[in-house]
């Protein structure tokens, strides 16, 4: 297969020169170091819009990539001419800056693209035999919801083969360390001859193909943080989800209540705290009043006792003039009386 003619600009539909396609990948490839080195904030605006500019960049450099058909999988390694090996690592630094997004409402989408950025490169990489690598399995669609069992937090036993597969896990990543670093030291100790020009071709092709290697293991290393990070955005939504409940109806306010034994105690010993009022004192006497308990029906007592005496003398002195012997007498006994005793004799509640 023929190689890409970088020095060969593509005519957009506009007809204005586009640029090349190793501009391209280069100025796409700094936006990307310049990110992962800052000191600044991920979230700052200047950040993100270096993290927008190199998208950009490296999105248009693989559209060129995808017209020129430059890679083939019925070709091997050696076809691939020394100057193509570095779009290689395009879609890898798609993945490494849409990670470096900070989107939170759009952090799930974002991920997703990253490792399907990560997986087309490691495909790639794989389908060229560029180094032994285990490729990561395709992302199935699970559930949006957890499992009951997950939803509680309830710890499943570890069994014997998971702990093998544990360290198993644990002895590729130390591995994978080491080979990243001798890679990253190779690669210091070349670059400076490619940057310069005074490189041979083969010292460029090992150049390229050792930037290649080492992104096959940033790649595996990030596509495991993606995969435990979607499990946890999965599960924050089901959360969020879960948290929204329909409002109830308003009821009217319950009475205040008191637990007791039975019937015959709250009979007995009443709610536990005073009783609240329930009418006035004119409501009540209207009610008594209607219903007859009232006494006297409301006349006023010292009308009735001024009464009862008015009848009570009449009735004597009708006596005495009918020359009653009874009353007569009764009438002289009190007189006597009265004569030796002084008025208020005999009123101890008075001290009289």
């Amino acid at each position: 297969m023929a190689a890409a003619e970088d020095t060969i600009p593509i005519q957009n539909p506009s007809g204005s020169d586009a640029p090349k396609l190793s501009d391209l990948l280069d100025r796409g490839w700094k936006f990307y170091e310049e990110v992962d080195t800052t000191n600044e904030p991920s979230s700052s605006n200047a950040v993100q819009v270096k993290v927008k500019r190199g998208i950009m960049q490296l999105e248009e450099a693989t559209r060129m990539v995808n017209q020129l058909d430059i890679f083939s999988r019925n070709e091997a390694l050696e076809e691939i001419s020394t100057t193509d090996l570095k779009y290689l690592v395009l879609p890898a630094l798609l993945g490494a800056l849409t990670m470096k997004q900070v989107n939170t409402s759009k952090r799930l989408e974002h991920v997703q693209t990253a490792r399907v950025y990560f997986m087309d490169f490691l495909q790639r990489c794989k389908d060229y035999d560029m180094c032994s690598f285990q490729l990561p399995k395709i992302s199935e669609s699970k559930a949006d919801t957890p499992t009951e069992v997950e939803t509680n937090h309830v710890p499943l036993p570890m069994s014997h083969p998971d702990l093998i597969t544990m360290a198993t896990q644990r002895q590729a990543k130390i591995e994978r360390f080491n080979q990243r670093k001798a890679t990253e030291a190779k690669l210091g100790e070349i670059r400076g001859l490619v940057e310069s020009g005074s490189a041979d071709e083969e010292v460029v092709r090992d150049f390229y193909l050792l930037h290649v290697r080492r992104w096959v293991t940033l790649a595996l290393e990030e596509i495991e943080s993606i995969d435990q990070e979607i499990e946890i955005l999965k599960r924050m939504e089901h959360f969020k989800q879960s948290a929204i409940q329909p409002s109830l109806p308003k009821r009217a306010p319950m009475k205040p209540f008191i637990l007791t034994k039975d019937a015959v105690q709250a009979k007995v010993f009443g709610a536990g705290y005073p009783s609240l009022a329930t009418m006035s004192v004119d409501e009540w006497y209207d009610q008594h009043r209607q219903k007859g308990c009232l006494p006297d029906q409301g006349i006023p007592r010292s009308t009735v006792d001024g009464d009862a005496e008015e009848d009570e003398r009449a009735e004597r002195e009708r006596k005495e003039e009918n020359d009653d012997e009874e009353a007569l007498q009764k009438a002289r006994d009190w007189d006597d009386w009265k004569d030796t005793h002084r008025r208020g004799y005999g009123n101890r509640k008075n001290m009289g």
